[in-house]
């Protein structure tokens, strides 16, 4: 009498991935390579899932990207309290963004391509904006206003984080010391004056001063 088969082994379904696990591998990813290492491949190799579960989650790398922002966002942005003046809320709100977005410059990276945004931020935007208007400035100007806040502190963060990774990538001195270390003092006098401080003086942090500044000039006569 024959023995009755064995049943059929079936290849199981692949394991569930959730969207909460999606953004923490993706900020693994870009933590540790920067966005350009961020491919849908590379995620679900990371995730042991492929491509096509991964788009029942995100659309593309766009609207991963979008995710990431606004997950960041909710972590590390924290409205703070804002003071009664126009002009120090500005400053205020402006400033916490930056110190955010400091923490962690590959959001700038995102950031500054000016198509992509968190709308959890927008609460910062709103009252850099509000403020300039209390300030005394029309709704267009404020808008602009805003986006000369916001160039300057992308790029500030932006400089800042690629010179500390140039000199952690290469310790040999950069070009720039090199140029300033054989300066013609009777061309540039002013910097051969300061060329050996220059390095550190420009390193200094000075975000605040540099804000204040530019808030007094797009206020002026208001």
């Amino acid at each position: 009498m024959s023995q009755p088969s064995a049943p059929r082994r079936t290849q199981g379904r692949p394991p569930r991935i959730s969207r909460g696990e999606i953004i923490e591998t993706a900020r693994r990813i870009v933590d540790e390579g920067g966005v350009d290492r961020l491919t849908m491949r590379r995620l679900a190799t990371e995730i042991g899932s492929t491509p096509m579960a991964l788009y029942h989650h995100v659309r593309d790398k766009e609207e991963l990207l979008v995710l990431l922002l606004d997950d960041y966002a909710t972590r590390a942005l924290r409205r703070p309290e804002l003071p009664a003046h126009p002009r120090e809320r500005i400053v205020v709100a402006a400033t916490a963004i930056h110190e955010a977005l400091a923490a962690c410059p590959w959001i700038v990276e995102v950031l500054t391509a000016d198509d992509l945004m968190s709308t959890t931020a927008l609460w910062f935007v709103e009252q850099i904006v509000d403020g300039l208007v209390d300030c005394g400035l029309s709704l267009d100007r404020a808008v602009h206003g805003y986006r000369a806040i916001w160039y300057y502190t992308a790029g500030e963060i932006v400089v800042r984080a690629t010179a500390a990774r140039r000199r952690a990538d290469d310790g040999r001195a950069t070009y720039r010391e090199q140029a300033f270390a054989d300066l013609d003092a009777r061309e540039l006098p002013r910097l051969a004056q300061v060329a050996d401080r220059w390095a550190p003086l420009t390193a200094e942090d000075t975000y605040p001063d540099g804000l204040r500044a530019l808030v007094d000039g797009l206020l002026a006569g208001h």
